[in-house]
């Protein structure tokens, strides 16, 4: 039988059969994805082989093979740092919510998850949420730094999900896709499932077996079908971000503004940190690429992690 992944909790599996009908499933032995080392060798998402035994007076499903991946999303461990989490898969597209406080969201950490949404192309949109709660200086601040992303070519969205600001903008954006919700806990991605789809409410929802309510609950991402031709996976509040797999050299790549004005650089290999006649440095100093832009990349190459938080307003020392 074929089916999709809709939940993991690690070591079951909640799988959506093509007839509609969902299983319970185990991993078959030591099933391991080729290439990969990471805390979850099934990720939401995933499209599955099982076959359905009778053990005892349960019915299970077991299964036995992945069919590939056309994309993931993936970033380091939190508990193992050595290892790595697959957070969802096969996506059409990714929203990450951002809010400017209650909790703040930096643009290191935001600069992290759309260059791994490049990577493994994924088309990535900015909502920012609690818009209505925001004070007029507040407001401001969230337009400039909606508009920095925008000139990259990403699109940014304002929404409340407390009082459905652009609401059906999203919902349009989602029609006919798989799209996965992230960001900050705290940001409102809850909030927001249950404003697209009010008779979902993902805060009570259980699965029935008691298999599925044990460990590793908060940590892994869920997969809703919506009544609109859509599909969402919500995915727990992430912390941080690290990236994984990702060469010093090639992460400019995944920079678009960089990218575009790469082929300026004097030297092919430019990572554009002390290369003279750098297209990306000179761009930096004319204010055609953002400081805290430059800043995250800077810490991505050097391998550092978020601790250090760019501000939008950082301006070169």
């Amino acid at each position: 039988m074929k089916g999709i992944v809709y939940k993991s909790t690690g070591s079951w599996y909640y799988v959506k059969a093509e007839s509609g009908e969902f299983y319970e499933c185990k991993i078959k032995g030591k099933f391991r994805i080729k290439g990969i080392k990471s805390t979850n060798p099934i990720a939401v998402g995933d499209k599955v082989n099982f076959e359905v035994e009778t053990i005892g007076d349960e019915t299970i499903g077991i299964i036995h093979e992945i069919e590939d991946r056309k994309n993931y999303i993936i970033r380091k461990s939190v508990n193992l740092s050595k290892q790595t989490h697959i957070i969802a898969s096969n996506l059409d597209q990714v929203f990450l919510l951002v809010t400017y406080n209650n909790p703040p969201t930096y643009p290191v950490f935001i600069d992290r998850f759309l260059i791994t949404a490049e990577a493994y192309h994924i088309p990535a949109v900015i909502l920012f949420n609690k818009v209505d709660t925001y004070s007029e200086e507040e407001l401001g601040e969230v337009k400039f730094l909606a508009a920095l992303y925008r000139k990259i070519g990403y699109t940014c969205i304002g929404i409340s999900a407390l009082t459905g600001k652009n609401i059906d903008t999203v919902k349009e954006m989602m029609k006919g896709k798989t799209s996965m919700f992230s960001g900050h806990s705290g940001v409102g991605k809850s909030t927001l499932v249950n404003s697209i789809e009010p008779n979902l409410d993902i805060k009570t929802k259980k699965i029935s077996k008691q298999h599925l309510q044990g460990q590793h609950t908060t940590t892994f991402a869920e997969m809703y079908d919506l009544s609109f031709d859509a599909r969402i996976i919500d995915t727990p509040g992430i912390k941080g971000f690290g990236i994984v797999d990702m060469e010093a050299a090639e992460i400019g790549a995944y920079f678009p503004e960089f990218f575009e004005l790469k082929q300026h650089c004097k030297f092919n290999n430019c990572i554009h940190v002390d290369e003279p006649k750098c297209a990306i440095k000179d761009a930096l100093e004319d204010g055609d690429i953002a400081w805290s832009r430059y800043q995250s990349y800077l810490q991505m190459i050097k391998g550092e992690d978020e601790h250090y938080r760019v501000d939008i307003h950082d301006e070169k020392k």
